[in-house]
């Protein structure tokens, strides 16, 4: 159904029916100083032919780099057939399959997305996709305030090497329940959490949340946090990168009984960069979770003749169920990418999956060791990684960054805003689509930039 928007004789009409003077006077009960104002920064509308042509110069300016930056969206090959079959009529407009009988492909197709993410992360339940990682991250951290009942202080304990944005985002979504965000400093040395350094008697704590890898690529000591988390009481929320899960033991394994809560960003599984998004979140837990867990659950049944039948099993958000009983009503679903993120997984196979992200560490190696001995390069932390690593830089970031987009290249993400006591540093990411010359193309282009400013300095 087409969207026609009422003329401006219409609204009169309106207002002239239930006796207001304007559109504004129907909002007189929200107070000033909270209301949002007019969109100034929202231009004239166009017409089709102007829009066309506007999203084509904007296409165009966003060119094709050498890129090595990561920080949670990850280049990685895709193969043709995914989007080919992604974008096909019956599947292009998934969304939620509210009527079970007309949706049969669609709610296959996510249990099966279902069962592929259990396994993948080890556990018992997933749900059926969420806004992207970092809204994944909140949901999971208020799904824990819910689920563990012997906490009261609503404490979630959060790694300060936790993707700056994901704490941002779970600040701003959470604080105005009473939930207090504390963080977990790392190691200046190592990059992670020391383990040796919780305290032994941390008090009454919800839930704490352990990265792997984490913002700096590095692996924490998993099981040491785990096995402290539930020692005292809290809940484990796992955020992982779906990918390093293919070579690394899942959550569900981890110390000895394993994560509680796993969350993440599904972008890796299939989804291009694409200037920023959409992406997908993703979002299992333990069985005993599973009426806390938000989104929406796809069942698998036998109709009345015996055959297989798929339905919407669990619909805990506020569209389905009344308002106070809702689990949330921010789980926005990510339909399409979740069809592309299955069909990734399906052609990928564990095997493929795995040489995937065992590609991507090696070729992680090969670019710190061709870094390795630049003058003014030197690797931050020395805990193992996946694939992503820190650098410090002699010269400013910026000056270097700028320097190397001009000749095409992505030369990471600069740590400085979002941590100052790493001063000029970036962010390092190579993944499978690098290859040997592409790797040697930065590290020539970089060991030019360092030279030619060790020179300046010497004039």
């Amino acid at each position: 159904m087409p969207f026609i928007p009422h003329t401006e004789d219409e609204v009169r009409q309106m207002l002239e029916a239930i006796g207001v003077d304007a559109i504004e006077d129907l909002f007189d009960e929200i107070p000033a100083g909270l209301r949002a104002g007019g969109l100034e920064g929202v231009p004239a509308g166009l017409n089709e032919m102007d829009v066309g042509r506007l999203m084509r110069e904007r296409a165009a300016a966003d060119e094709r780099s050498l890129c090595f930056a990561g920080a949670g969206a990850y280049e990685h090959h895709i193969p043709a057939a995914v989007w080919e079959i992604a974008t096909r009529g019956e599947y292009y407009s998934a969304y939620t399959p509210y009527q079970a009988e007309a949706s049969q492909g669609t709610l296959q197709l996510l249990y099966e997305y279902q069962t592929m993410m259990a396994r993948l992360t080890g556990m018992e339940v997933s749900n059926a996709s969420l806004y992207d990682g970092a809204t994944a991250l909140a949901e999971s951290v208020l799904m824990a305030v819910r689920a563990n009942r012997k906490s009261k202080s609503k404490r979630i304990l959060v790694p300060r090497s936790v993707h700056p944005a994901y704490r941002r985002v779970v600040h701003s979504l959470v604080h105005q329940q009473g939930i207090v965000l504390e963080e977990l400093p790392y190691d200046p040395e190592h990059g992670i959490v020391d383990a040796a350094a919780l305290p032994a008697e941390p008090g009454d704590v919800t839930a704490v949340v352990i990265p792997l890898p984490n913002y700096f690529g590095a692996l924490e000591d998993v099981d040491t946090l785990t096995d402290w988390a539930h020692a005292h009481g809290a809940l484990v929320i796992a955020v992982v990168n779906p990918t390093a899960l293919a070579i690394l033991r899942p959550p569900g394994e981890w110390g000895e009984t394993g994560a509680d809560i796993v969350c993440g960003d599904g972008q890796p599984l299939g989804v291009p960069l694409s200037s920023g998004g959409p992406y997908f979140g993703f979002l299992c837990c333990r069985e005993k979770f599973v009426r806390q867990m938000p989104g929406r659950l796809i069942g698998r049944t036998t109709d009345l003749d015996g055959k297989t039948g798929y339905t919407l099993t669990l619909q805990a958000r506020e569209q389905h169920i009344r308002r106070s009983k809702a689990t949330s009503n921010i789980c926005t679903n990510q339909g399409l990418l979740v069809t592309a993120a299955t069909i990734y997984l399906a052609l990928m196979g564990p095997e493929g999956l795995r040489r995937v992200a065992a590609s991507s560490h090696a070729n992680t190696r090969r670019l710190i060791a061709a870094l390795d001995g630049i003058d003014g390069v030197q690797k931050w932390f020395d805990a193992p990684f996946f694939h992503e690593a820190v650098f410090r830089l002699e010269r400013p970031v910026e000056e270097i960054r700028d320097a190397l987009a001009a000749e095409g290249i992505v030369a990471g993400v600069p740590l400085e805003a979002d941590y100052p006591e790493l001063g000029n540093s970036l962010l390092l990411c190579a993944t499978e689509t690098k290859t040997e010359a592409d790797i040697a193309l930065f590290a020539d282009r970089l060991r030019r930039l360092a030279a030619a400013a060790t020179a300046r300095q010497t004039a």
